[in-house]
């Protein structure tokens, strides 16, 4: 029998559809360090499961989960509960969680004093500006006996929900990516690991004071409330829940970033 060129055309194109479709493109944005890193990691394992991991590279919080709500991208990894709760609330987004990767302690850094009882009356600190890691700054500032907040345990504690602040503090709030540069103009600032390493610090080394492993702030893999069961994300969530992934971040980051899972 013989196959006109339109069938045969019509049965190649019907193949490399199929082709197309094993071989589906996850679109996902995260921070450089160490989340694109961590992708990095797994997007050999991903690729022989069939799922091309496509990692946008974003240095602020906002932009991910923006192009992630308006199906610009299909998944972010960088932020933790608390942020993302803010972040659905103010925007009226509805974006989920599908997976904890990750713990990065956030850390007290300072080029002017070597302790916590060197700080001056009047000092300068620096802490991030949106709400959640605000208050996740002054929560690691009272644990160190700094400052006293009006509710103890509030993750969106402001500087005005001070009650108590015996040496005077003085706070700078600014964009949580501008704080390691702000290191040689204020006398201590709070720092988001991921920015502390891509500005070379060690956080178990180089922080004066620094979170425990308990932190309750774990990074997510957060998709739409429409892709959450979606194959390709689910074979992400897995490739990153790995015995290897755990030896890979307790071996790159030595303490640093800690699993959370």
């Amino acid at each position: 029998m013989r196959i006109s060129a339109l069938t045969r055309a019509l049965l190649a194109s019907t193949l490399l559809f199929a082709a197309g479709a094993q071989a589906g493109t996850l679109h996902i944005a995260a921070s450089e360090v160490p989340h694109a890193q961590l992708l990095e990691f797994v997007k050999p394992q991903l690729k022989k499961e069939g799922v091309d991991l496509d990692i946008k590279v974003f240095s602020d919080y906002v932009q991910p989960n923006l192009q992630v709500a308006d199906k610009q991208l299909d998944a972010n990894f960088f932020q933790h509960q608390p942020y993302l709760d803010t972040f659905n609330k103010d925007r009226g987004a509805t974006l989920v969680s599908v997976g904890a990767i990750h713990v990065e302690p956030f850390g007290a850094y300072s080029k002017k004093v070597k302790a916590v009882g060197d700080l001056k009356q009047g000092a300068t600190v620096a802490i991030p500006n949106d709400p959640s890691n605000s208050g996740r700054a002054l929560l690691l500032l009272q644990k160190n006996g700094l400052i006293k907040l009006k509710d103890p345990s509030n993750i969106t504690a402001t500087p005005i929900d001070i009650t108590d602040n015996p040496k005077g503090l003085k706070f700078r709030e600014l964009e949580a990516a501008m704080l390691p540069r702000s290191l040689d103009d204020v006398d201590l600032a709070l720092i988001n690991t991921n920015y502390a390493l891509e500005a070379g610090l060690v956080p178990t080394k180089d922080a004066l004071f620094i979170e425990g492993s308990d932190s309750p702030y774990a990074n997510l893999i957060v998709t739409r409330t429409d892709n959450r069961d979606s194959p390709d994300v689910k074979k992400l969530v897995e490739a990153l829940h790995t015995p290897e992934v755990k030896a890979f971040i307790e071996k790159q980051y030595k303490g640093a970033i800690v699993p959370a899972f």
